[in-house]
Order: C-alpha cells, then sequence, then structure tokens
C-alpha cells in the first residue's frame, strides 16, 4: 500500500470533548470521526484495525468449533417480551415502532434471537452441541456516552451462543470456548487477565471477564502473583484477618467523641489504629403484595471494619437480601437506632436489627463502634459479652492488597483493566423463558444448556491504546497494527535512487506477506515520522540518499529509544526477523 493511495488525516491537536488518552489518539491519527453522542464514523485508518481484530477472532472461533451466521440489528420486540427483558431493561435498550406500530429493539444483544433460531432448528440432541456466532452492530443508548469508543453508543461485538443437552457438556463447551478466548487476546499482543466475575444482570453461574490491564481502567482486578487466582474486585473472596476471636481485655466505655462521626476521625481522636474501629451501614428490604404494594420492611445493619470498603455486589448474594435491598431512609434509621447516621452501632437499639458482620469483624475484639447517641462512641466492644453474636457472618467487603488470598498460597495484589470479553455459562435461563427444547436419547423434549460469549472488537482499540502508548503516540502491537511496516524515504519525490530503493523494499515485504505502508507522499522527515508514530506502525524504515550511498538503511521499531543501521541487502530479512521475534 502505498500513501498516496490511501487516506491518511492526522491531526496536531486532540478535541477539546476527547477525555481519555484512547480517545484523544484515535481522534488525532485519524482513526475515527465523530457523527453524534456516541456514534463515530471509524476512518479507513481505525478500520483496518477492526478487521485485523475480527480476522484473529474468526480464525480461532473456527478453530474452536463455532459457527459464523449474522442476526439483524433491529428485532422484534416479541421475543425481548418472552424474556421480559423488555419491560426489564432500562432506556439503555433503545426501543423503537415502525409504521404499523409494531414494537422493535434496537438489540444490544442477542440471545432471544439466536434462542429462536436453535428452538426452530436444533430438534435433536444429535445436532448438539452446537455454536453460532456472529460480529455485528450493537447499540446501547448511555445516558452520558464519553471516553470515545470506550463507552459509546454504537459499537461492534463478537458474540457466541453455544447449545448443549446437560450441564456437564455446556460446562465443556465453556471450557473450549475459554481456552479459544486466551488464543485471540495472546494473538492480540495484549497483556491481560482473565478473571473470576460476577455474572450480572445477563444472569447465569459461571462466568470469567477478559481484562486488558491499564492503569486507566474502570475495573479493579485482584490477583495472587503467586499462585493462579484472580477475580473481579465484585466477586474477589475476602477472608478473614484472623483465624479466630481474641478475648476481651478492655472494659465496655461510652467515650465522648464531639463532632467525629466517621471511623477515621474516631481513630485519630482517640489516637487508635482504623482497624479497631467498626462502621455501620443500614440497609432495608421491602415485602411487596401481589399488587406490587410495599406492605412492611426489613431494616438489616451491616458491619465492617473502619478501614474497609462495603461490596453490594456480595451484599445482594446474602440470604435475606437477594431479592434485593436498599439504604434505610433517615426515618427508618432513627426509628431503629434512635440516633442519625454518623455515630450508628450494635448496641442499645430502639428496635431489633437483622446483624451481619463481615467475617473480619466477626473476629474481632475490644472493638470501637457507635453508641446511637450523638457524639459519643462505644470503646471495649467484644461479642458476646457486651452484644448478642451476629445472626449473619458473611463475606460482604471488598479486598484490599495485601489481603490473604484465598487459596493460601500468598497475598492479593490489585491492578487496573479495561474489560473487553466475557464468557457466561447460562444455563436454561433463556431455554425456558422461551420453551427452546430439543428431544434428548429418551425422545422427551429438554431445555437447551445454553452459554454467551461476547468480545467488544472495538472496545480493543480503545483499551489496547489506553495499555500502550507515550507522549508521541499510539504503541499497537504486530498483529492489529493498521500497517506493520511504514517506509519512509527522504525525498521520494526528489531522488530516483530513493524511489527505485523504496518501491523495491515495499514489494518484497509485500510478497513476503507483511501489511507494509510506503510513504510516498513527499513530506518532510520530521513529519513523515511524526505521522507513523502517532499511528503507531510497530516498525520504520528509513531511507535517504546518504544511507544510500552507505549501502545502509534505518530501522526503528516504535518501542525502540533509537534507530538501527541495517545493510541496504539485508533490511528486508531484518525486518523479517524482527516480526518473526
Amino acid at each position: 500500500m502505498k500513501a498516496s493511495q490511501f487516506f491518511i488525516a492526522t491531526q496536531k491537536e486532540a478535541p477539546a470533548d476527547a477525555e481519555v488518552v484512547s480517545h484523544q489518539l484515535m481522534m488525532r491519527a485519524g482513526m475515527i470521526k465523530r457523527l453524534g453522542a456516541g456514534i463515530y464514523n471509524y476512518m479507513p485508518m481505525g478500520l483496518r484495525v477492526i478487521r485485523k481484530v475480527e480476522a484473529i477472532i474468526r480464525e480461532e472461533m473456527g478453530r474452536a468449533g463455532a459457527v459464523e451466521m449474522l442476526m439483524p440489528v433491529v428485532q422484534p420486540a416479541e421475543l425481548w417480551q418472552e424474556t421480559g427483558r423488555f419491560d426489564k431493561m432500562g432506556p439503555e435498550l433503545m426501543r423503537v415502532k415502525d409504521r404499523h406500530g409494531r414494537d422493535f429493539i434496537i438489540q444490544p444483544t442477542s440471545e432471544e434471537v439466536v434462542t429462536d433460531v436453535a428452538r426452530q432448528e436444533l430438534r435433536s440432541y444429535k445436532q448438539l452441541p452446537k455454536n453460532f456466532y456472529h460480529i455485528q452492530t450493537k447499540f446501547r443508548d448511555e445516558r452520558r456516552p464519553r471516553f470515545g469508543i470506550m463507552r459509546g453508543r454504537e459499537f461492534t461485538m463478537k458474540d457466541a451462543y453455544s447449545f448443549d443437552r446437560n450441564p456437564a457438556a455446556a460446562a465443556k463447551s465453556y471450557e473450549t470456548m475459554f481456552a479459544a478466548y486466551k488464543r485471540i487476546f495472546d494473538r492480540f499482543g495484549l497483556q491481560y487477565r482473565a478473571v473470576a466475575a460476577d455474572t450480572g444482570a445477563i444472569g447465569g453461574d459461571l462466568s470469567h471477564e477478559f481484562q486488558v490491564i491499564a492503569d486507566t481502567g474502570e475495573d479493579a482486578i485482584v490477583y495472587c502473583p503467586t499462585s493462579d487466582y484472580a477475580a473481579n474486585i465484585e466477586l474477589a473472596e475476602a477472608v478473614a484477618l484472623s483465624s479466630e476471636r481474641g478475648a476481651a481485655t478492655q472494659a465496655l466505655t461510652k467515650t465522648a467523641t464531639p463532632g467525629k462521626s466517621t471511623c477515621a476521625d474516631v481513630a485519630v481522636l482517640l489516637d487508635l489504629p482504623l482497624a479497631q474501629t467498626v462502621k455501620s451501614l443500614v440497609m432495608a428490604t421491602d415485602e411487596v403484595n401481589d399488587k406490587g404494594d410495599i406492605v412492611g420492611s426489613t431494616v438489616w445493619l451491616l458491619l465492617l471494619r473502619g478501614d474497609h470498603d462495603m461490596n453490594e455486589v456480595k451484599v445482594g448474594k446474602v440470604e435475606g437480601l437477594k431479592g434485593g435491598f436498599r439504604f434505610a431512609t433517615l426515618g427508618e434509621i432513627e426509628d431503629h437506632f434512635g440516633c442519625k447516621p454518623g455515630y450508628l452501632g450494635p448496641i442499645g437499639l430502639k428496635k431489633p436489627v437483622k446483624v451481619i458482620a463481615d467475617r473480619t469483624v466477626a473476629n474481632m475484639a475490644d472493638f470501637v463502634c457507635g453508641a446511637n447517641e450523638p457524639d459519643f462512641h462505644l470503646t471495649g466492644v467484644n461479642w458476646g459479652r457486651d452484644l448478642p453474636e451476629p445472626d449473619l457472618v458473611a463475606d460482604i467487603r471488598n479486598v484490599v492488597a495485601g489481603d490473604p488470598s484465598p487459596d493460601g498460597q500468598g497475598v492479593l495484589a490489585i491492578q487496573r483493566g479495561i474489560e473487553v470479553g466475557h464468557v457466561f455459562y447460562l444455563g436454561t435461563k433463556y431455554s425456558k423463558a422461551m420453551n427452546a427444547t430439543f428431544l434428548d436419547e429418551t425422545g422427551k423434549p429438554a431445555h437447551f444448556e445454553m452459554g454467551c460469549y461476547g468480545i467488544g472488537v472495538t472496545r480493543i482499540l480503545g483499551a489496547a491504546i489506553e495499555q500502550a502508548h507515550d507522549a508521541r503516540g499510539i504503541v499497537w502491537p504486530d498483529a492489529i497494527a493498521p500497517f506493520t511496516v511504514a517506509i519512509c524515504p527522504i525525498g521520494y519525490d526528489r531522488s530516483a535512487d530513493v524511489k527505485a530503493a523504496a518501491d523495491a523494499l515495499h514489494d518484497e515485504l509485500q510478497a513476503a506477506g507483511i501489511d507494509v505502508m510506503l510513504d510516498d507522499r513527499g513530506e518532510r522527515p520530521g513529519a513523515m515520522f511524526a505521522d507513523w508514530e502517532l499511528i503507531g506502525v510497530p516498525h520504520r524504515v528509513v531511507l535517504s540518499d546518504r544511507g544510500l550511498k552507505e549501502g545502509q538503511l534505518e530501522y526503528q521499531g516504535r518501542r525502540d529509544a533509537a534507530a538501527t543501521k541495517v545493510p541496504t541487502g539485508e533490511v528486508a530479512a531484518f525486518v523479517k526477523a524482527r516480526l518473526q521475534a
């Protein structure tokens, strides 16, 4: 490819609304162009990256036995009404009507459509297992689109769906796809982690996220450097920090803490470690009748160590809170504790509440908590002696760096990541809702066991840039760079020798199957180099009259601090060797 035949539209400055590095650099490199809020044109340079990402995905999905199809962007609402998601999903689901007044949706995902395909086409266990996938446009009407393609409204996703006859077979399909995802991300050349994850609103049981490591990532990834343990922070297990409860050594004392309503302030005032304090969080659950009216509520007191944070996902899995919970109202708090927030605790309640202690709190002794009286806390609090054992002990906190790993193989570390892939074992969540069955070995109908597997194709671009960039621009891995090699001839339009040598090298590399770009625009060296560094092409070869006379060309990798002189006749072999390395 020659630059004069392509479309290159780099910019010196990023638009003012470009908030994150990937957005800024993709705009400056001419990879995307904003059309509307969260909606972008993918320009030729950006589309080349997308096509390379898709090619790797297709190869590995085929290797894993998945079959490609294409499902529509616009889908009938009836299918989504069967599963209840037409009403349950919020405004992120774009609902539209056709000219006849019939309801449709702009698909954010395709569980309903592919399940409809399966219930019509897969009639016997002999046709299983089967895995259908497509790479298709998705749309989610984000309230506040931002961060360029990282949180846009329209995007491209690869979603796959497996159908099996029983849970054991479905688990094998899951493992096959998990292994395929690891191969895909290995081939992308990105640093990533596969972490155990919460299944979230999509439902199901087993789940893993594929997170690209980046300091700017929205997600916290928990892992053990000395073992294979890794999980999203929402799911990472927090073990008790003491194996057993210590004996009481202090008397229960009501202590004045005027104006000190946080654990941190109380710890400073009393000259105690923050880890000796216990914070109180008050939740409520509502009882609803058949008409949807609230007929009663239960108040719950959650106790966490003062330096720990509540994990809402974990709390939502605690018995009694699974059906949904909320933060208690000020009226409910005053009614049960006789005090406003800031001085709450489990002793001296006006009305009984359900007490849930985090695992670490359950083993604490001589701790500090609120006295249920403004400007006072209790010190020397001990379970059994001063207050009853908690109604329930559960893991309800976020882990912190340095916590013991749940597998006992070391301590935990935390790093940031960007979710770009997710695999779920769905079970029969959708097949039962849509009565999607096949005939099993006994000739009886059975519901499909399903899995779903997604990769954010366009999101990969943003994540890769967030992971690897510098002051000069993007640093693409070889496998997904828009071009692998840029030939930068100085004086291409002025020197017959430079032009001939550049053309010959371009043709040789191209014949070898290398994705090469020859910059024949006649730009000044500084401007030419700046363009390809901004765009992020991994390998660059510079030709000049002077170099040719000396019998040398210059090679420089995008991450290299300086150029390497290479004999003219050996440049092609040198570049090939670097690509293989």
